[in-house]
């Protein structure tokens, strides 16, 4: 398809864009610790304008010190922050992008290591996620916020940005001065409904009195926050043309706040692609500046399709600039089988932020956040053998062929992919397999020899002689010491996601882990009732991830039970014994699945250590790994080796 509607240009109060993809706003973690722009964060935006968007936005950038969401957010609160700014704007430029300064608050949704102390907010109501003390605002310090986004904007211009985005969604300080979720004061900023609208109109006419009539203003809101006594879509309707009216040329049409059930505000692969658009219509249909859609949408076929019936005049394509910043060019040019599609994990990028406090990247695309320069073969003819066609073994293959190595990958099983293949059968985690599909043809179009169906052993290795290997032959499930273990009707939960076994209903689970409790929901959606046995009191997979959210849903809503702090002392004919406690019982079993974590299969270290052949260990292969952890590993070995 031509993808005309989307390639069109598009013109925000005098900037002309060369097209309709914008890329949002992403927290990256890049920034220095004292919040000037790094060349780390300089390199990614570069890295992703070359891609082609019309726009990028920056990641959030604070307008006073006690704004900051995380540790190493950039800001724009003084002008010692210009020289950096300008920089950053100068790397995007060279690509023919235009770039907008994502200027923002966090009121309440931070913590005193980041804000430097008490976070403030509209009141003092903690935040559902973070959980701290904050301070209520007074009225002096209400006017001082506004003026300082109005400050950090004329820094934006000043430095050779081309509009600013003012953050006014997803639970940040805007959005908590509008929602009566977070907002009880009792002064001409809360209570009704036009008072709770008064500090967020109030910045964005500041912010339009400072940078002047034709300096492009967009503002980001979310259009329902999706949370008991929050605000909602009707709410929103009203709001945006107010907006409009106090400055904004351009509205960014989000959903949701962090505490959000589920975190709709970077939805996870359990939610359908789009499935914000309608409420991006209805904005658009309040208003007569144009509206961006935004909301788990990777593909630009769906985007153009949205853009041309109406939804929308531009479109965000977020976490799909991870995986591949160049997947805007490969659909213009019809290369579709190129792309590296984002599957909306979530491991790699707001998770690892959020939970992990470490700079984002991506779970499938290991040089996101690593930006680097392609360097020239440096081992032209080296042989490498790849044992495994797993993550980190196809990662590998791929490196090492982009350094010159001969590359032959052995995979004992008739088809790649390794844990990825049982991975990719439960409910919405089909897309995991694109990866493993992408990454095979990128192997054959790298002259990458795979071997299926063909395992390594001494004799080989022997007669090969490889000039050095990485092992990555991952790791076969772990059979504990129960009685009854061995039994014909006891089943791994990968052969059962795979098709090699077939359970019968009642099924018993031994294991909720992500394995186990993956392979309950892929039981359920088939019609067998199952039983989830864990040795834990508490759940190893949590309810706060967008995914946990949504898996610990299904299981319910579908009847599953959950026994925690379950030991298993049998198997029998007739089900699995249990204790919880004082209390003993059989739990009714025709199938028993084991989901009970996996061994190492590093035997072939000791041969190569005989042989004196150079090699690196990757992936479950060395212990037990994430996918993100595996991919990333099976790169830096093929880049090393």
């Amino acid at each position: 398809m031509s993808l005309e509607t989307l390639f069109s240009p598009v013109t925000i109060n005098g900037m002309i864009l060369r097209n309709r993809a914008v890329m949002p706003a992403m927290g990256s973690g890049y920034g220095n610790t004292d919040g000037t722009v790094s060349d780390r964060l300089v390199r990614y935006l570069a890295r992703r304008a070359r891609g082609g968007a019309g726009l990028i936005i920056t990641e959030v950038c604070a307008v006073t010190p006690r704004g900051k969401g995380f540790l190493r957010e950039i800001g724009a609160w003084s002008d010692d922050f210009i020289p950096g700014l300008a920089g950053l704007a100068e790397a995007v430029h060279r690509e023919g992008v235009k770039v907008a300064l994502q200027i923002h608050h966090a009121g309440r949704e931070t913590f005193a290591a980041a804000a430097g102390g008490t976070p403030e907010a509209p009141s003092p109501i903690p935040s559902v996620i973070m959980r701290q003390p904050c301070e209520e605002m007074s009225a002096d310090r209400i006017a001082e916020v506004v003026e300082a986004f109005a400050s950090a904007a004329v820094r934006a211009r000043k430095a050779g940005l081309d509009a600013v985005e003012i953050h006014g969604a997803h639970g940040y300080l805007l959005t908590q001065f509008l929602s009566p979720f977070s907002n009880s004061r009792t002064d001409r900023y809360g209570g009704s409904e036009e008072n709770r609208m008064r500090f967020v109109l109030e910045v964005v006419a500041a912010v339009r009195r400072a940078v002047g009539d034709r300096f492009p203003v967009l503002v980001r809101i979310s259009a329902d926050e999706l949370i008991k006594g929050g605000y909602d879509l009707e709410f929103a309707k009203r709001l945006a043309p107010r907006l409009v009216s106090a400055g904004a040329d351009a509205i960014h049409a989000s959903v949701g706040v962090y505490s959000t059930p589920g975190n709709l505000s970077i939805a996870s692969m359990d939610t359908e692609a789009g499935f914000n658009l309608f409420r991006a219509r209805a904005i658009r249909e309040q208003v007569e500046v144009p509206v961006i859609a935004v909301g788990r949408i990777n593909d630009p076929r769906l985007a153009d399709r949205a853009i041309a019936a109406g939804d929308a005049d531009l479109v965000s394509f977020g976490r799909q600039h991870l995986a591949d910043p160049d997947f805007l060019a490969k659909a213009r040019e019809g290369r579709w089988d190129d792309i590296r599609w984002c599957v909306s994990c979530n491991q790699g990028c707001i998770e690892r932020l959020m939970f992990e406090m470490q700079p984002v990247t991506c779970t499938f695309n290991p040089e996101c956040g690593n930006e680097r320069e392609q360097a020239a073969p440096d081992a032209p003819g080296r042989r490498l053998w790849v044992i495994g066609a797993g993550p980190a073994g196809l990662s590998a293959a791929l490196a090492a062929a982009e350094r010159g190595f001969k590359v032959e990958v052995f995979e004992k099983e008739e088809t790649p992919g390794g844990q990825i293949l049982p991975a990719s059968r439960p409910p919405h985690k089909e897309a995991f397999l694109d990866w493993v599909n992408w990454a095979v043809r990128q192997a054959n179009e790298r002259g990458v020899i795979l071997h299926c169906g063909r395992e390594v052993d001494a004799e080989l290795l022997k007669s090969g002689r490889p000039d050095a290997v990485v092992l990555a032959a991952g790791a076969s499930p772990s059979v504990p010491k129960i009685p009854g273990i061995h039994r014909c009707h006891v089943l791994d939960a990968r052969d059962v996601l795979t098709g090699k076994a077939t359970p019968m209903t009642p099924a018993a689970i031994l294991g909720a882990g992500y394995v186990g409790m993956e392979t309950a929901d892929y039981l359920l959606a088939r019609g067998i009732d199952v039983t989830v046995l864990e040795m834990q009191a508490a759940y190893p997979v949590g309810k706060h991830t967008s995914h946990g959210y949504w898996l610990h849903l299904r299981l319910k809503e579908r009847g599953a039970r959950i026994l925690l702090g379950a030991t298993v002392t049998g198997i029998g004919e007739q089900g699995v014994s249990c204790r919880q406690g004082e209390k003993e019982e059989i739990v009714p079993a025709a199938s028993v699945i084991t989901a009970l974590g996996a061994r190492m299969e590093n035997g072939l270290e000791d041969v190569l250590r005989e042989l004196g052949i150079s090699w690196r260990t990757v992936g479950d292969a060395a212990g037990p790994r994430r996918l993100l952890e595996a991919i990333h590993e099976g790169d830096r070995a093929g880049r090393e080796v």
